[in-house]
């Protein structure tokens, strides 16, 4: 069934030659799993969070896990009735026009291709950490401190990527198959032996599960809740990779649909499997191995593989890596084809619609997503560390920025259906209006919370959080860049490509 037909008739909307029918429900799911990244994640997450919540740390999950299940209801609809590979930007400007559906496809690509960089470099980190290991040569693994070593090396691993995902959906299917299976057995593995060490008395800090830590009301202030909060919305983002493949699924009305709802349980299982696991071996003490020892946090698995897992301690190294790697390559295809679909419909140059001949993929943009995360990660590396990892806290303001906007686009576009039935009250109204006020309220705190330089790194500007200012500043960019292809080319503003619209009355 051709997109036409799935929309209303003069929408706008079109295919863009993409190799259709190449991703089916287990394919879309497993790329979802991947680009999330639940090894690179975890060992990134647990930390941060247990110093927020402490063993609230169960029930901070799931909360986070609600807005995003909420959205990913919101995501299915409006790709049921517009399977594009634009997704956010498609259906913001179906839904409210050419201004907001620009600004939404900006923060989705700003947001990706920042964090290519961040997974390049996480990559890169755990690959020389794993060649110390394998070598038993720990100066190997200090090659990562080399600048010129880690930029080089960081430049490889995107280049790779990048040319695993131009080279189509089949090679980053058979790419992702492998990674993710050996992530998840990893994990499985660490939380299974966590659990046996607790059952035979020798976990560092054996602490028994309580119903207490599923309940979020018991964490100690609102601001620690909202910053738990943050982080675990931070944690489930990149499910929605699953739709802007929906021009290249099978059945693409329902099966990217439901391959984002299925990618968020799945992952919020694993999350929780893995915390309790964590929580009962280790404690939130501050204790050598205490998930709330601060020297501890910034990878929880380094610490704690090698007192579960013993003599296999290196499969966490080894899955970290896959896991970030991985999810380099898989999150190629979220901003690769949000500017296809840009380029395609004239909000971008033409050059960005182009389609490979050869492999059926966005060959332009996937190369540009490339080049753009490799000069932000150079040009921020060089400039400050510290500039680097308070762009990548600011995503969080990215990813609720455009999160929330494709909810609330699916309650504006279905207005007319929405108390039609008591499923389109469910999930065309109810649920992704929570999804999308829970995320834009989340954007605002956030916003003002980073103000303060101490939310980060401590960096300011004029007594502005540095977090504040590059999240902010990173939005506000594309506003200019909105503007200046507003006078170059104004026919997607005019609405002359894509019309404003709603779906019709049932």
């Amino acid at each position: 069934m051709s997109i036409e037909k799935t929309t209303q008739k003069g929408s706008g909307l079109s295919k863009k030659g993409l190799d259709a029918g190449t991703v089916g429900l287990l394919g879309a799911v497993v790329i979802g799993v991947s680009c999330v990244a639940p090894a690179y994640t975890l060992t990134a997450a647990l930390g941060p969070t247990v110093a927020e919540v402490g063993v609230q740390l169960p029930a901070i999950f799931l909360v986070g896990f609600i807005p995003m299940l909420l959205v990913a209801f919101g995501y299915r609809e409006l790709n049921s009735a517009m399977p594009d590979s634009g997704t956010t930007f498609t259906w913001a400007t179906r839904a409210f026009g050419p201004w907001v559906g620009w600004m939404g496809g900006w923060g989705l690509i700003a947001a990706t291709v920042i964090v290519l960089s961040n997974l390049a470099a996480v990559a890169v980190d755990f690959f020389y950490l794993m060649l110390g290991q394998i070598f038993g040569n720990p100066a190997i693994a200090d090659l990562t401190l080399n600048l010129p070593v880690n930029i080089a090396t960081t430049l490889v691993f995107i280049t790779l990527a990048c040319y695993i995902s131009y080279r189509g959906m089949e090679t980053t299917k058979a790419v992702q198959y492998v990674l993710v299976t050996f992530q998840i057995i990893v994990l499985a593995w660490f939380a299974i032996a966590a659990f046996v060490h607790v059952a035979n008395g020798t976990a560092f800090d054996a602490t028994p599960i309580s119903a207490d830590w599923f309940n979020p009301f018991a964490v100690g202030s609102f601001s620690a809740f909202a910053a738990g909060v943050s982080l675990s919305i931070f944690i489930y983002w990149g499910w929605d990779v699953t739709l802007t493949m929906s021009e290249e699924t099978r059945n693409p009305e329902k099966t990217p649909g439901r391959a984002g709802a299925l990618t968020v349980v799945v992952i919020v299982v694993i999350y929780l499997t893995v915390a309790l696991a964590t929580l009962t071996f280790a404690g939130v003490g501050e204790g050598e191995l205490g998930a709330g020892n601060p020297d501890n946090q910034e990878s929880i698995f380094a610490t704690l593989a090698g007192p579960v897992m013993g003599p296999f301690a290196i499969l966490m190294s080894i899955a970290v890596l896959s896991s970030s790697a991985a999810s380099l390559q898989s999150t190629f295809v979220s901003p690769a084809r949000t500017l296809l679909a840009m380029g395609h419909y004239k909000a971008l140059p033409k050059d960005y619609g182009r389609i490979s001949p050869q492999y059926k993929s966005p060959s332009y943009a996937t190369i540009a997503a490339a080049v753009a995360a490799a000069g932000f990660y150079v040009f921020t590396r060089l400039v400050s560390e510290n500039a680097l990892w308070d762009t990548i806290t600011a995503l969080g303001l990215m990813i609720c920025f455009y999160y929330g906007i494709t909810a609330l686009a699916c309650v504006w576009y279905f207005r007319a259906q929405a108390f039609s039935s008591a499923r389109n009250i469910l999930f065309r109204f109810l649920s992704p209006l929570l999804g999308g006020v829970i995320l834009l309220v989340m954007f605002f705190k956030t916003a003002t919370d980073s103000m303060d330089p101490a939310y980060g790194s401590g960096s300011e500007l004029f007594g502005i959080g540095m977090v504040f200012i590059l999240g902010v500043g990173v939005i506000l960019l594309g506003a200019v860049l909105m503007l200046i292809w507003w006078r170059i080319n104004p026919a997607f503003f005019r609405q002359e490509v894509i019309l404003k619209g709603s779906a019709p009355k049932e």
